[in-house]
């Protein structure tokens, strides 16, 4: 993602209750400019990250599970034509998350080999590995703690972490089904569908 749009230093935003849905459900097209559908690790935390100096295993013991998820972004930016102060401005260009709804512990799993594949309509259209995430997911939701904390709003028990896109993003120009495959962790999919 960071090749892709040249940008070479990690954002965050915020997940509001209205941007998340789960598996399946229809997600409506026409509440995004310009969505583009990337696939990701998710993880749901069972424990507070407050450490300013939290380290991979900090992340470790704090995640409860994590889930496959589509990340549905999306840009005011015309054509997508960003800089960094951009994507900050614009909540780290989020629109919408879908999860999946089976939980997998990190138990065992080496997530930086994690392998990824997006399809749209049965047509594979992405594809990545969890170390095009910063080395892996465990090292961006690393910083992003250690970030967060910096700030004096730290991640808490129960929160959803977006890790980071796995490959590169695809353009939604219409309705459709978007289903992510990640090795070892499942599926989910995404309904976006023109008249919901």
């Amino acid at each position: 993602m960071q090749e892709q749009f040249g940008v070479f230093e990690p954002d965050f935003g915020m997940l509001f209750d209205d941007m998340v849905s789960a598996h399946g459900e229809p997600v409506a097209l026409d509440r995004f400019l310009q969505p583009r559908a990337e696939g990701e690790i998710a993880f749901v935390l069972g424990s507070d990250l407050d450490l300013p100096g939290a380290t991979v295993a900090d992340v470790l013991r704090a995640t409860a599970f994590v889930l496959p998820a589509i990340e549905i972004v999306d840009s005011r930016i015309s054509r997508w034509d960003l800089t960094i102060a951009d994507t900050v401005a614009d909540n780290a260009s989020s629109g919408a998350v879908v999860l999946g709804t089976v939980p997998h512990t990190l138990n065992g799993l080496d997530l930086a080999q994690v392998g990824m594949t997006l399809y749209r309509d049965e047509e594979p259209v992405s594809f990545g590995a969890g170390h095009a995430c910063l080395g892996s997911p465990v090292v961006a939701v690393t910083w992003l703690a250690r970030e967060l904390a910096r700030r004096g709003q730290p991640l808490r028990a129960g929160d959803v972490v977006m890790s980071g896109a796995l490959g590169p993003m695809v353009e939604i120009t219409c309705g459709g089904r978007y289903r992510l495959e990640l090795d070892g962790l499942g599926s989910v999919e995404s309904r976006i569908e023109e008249n919901v």
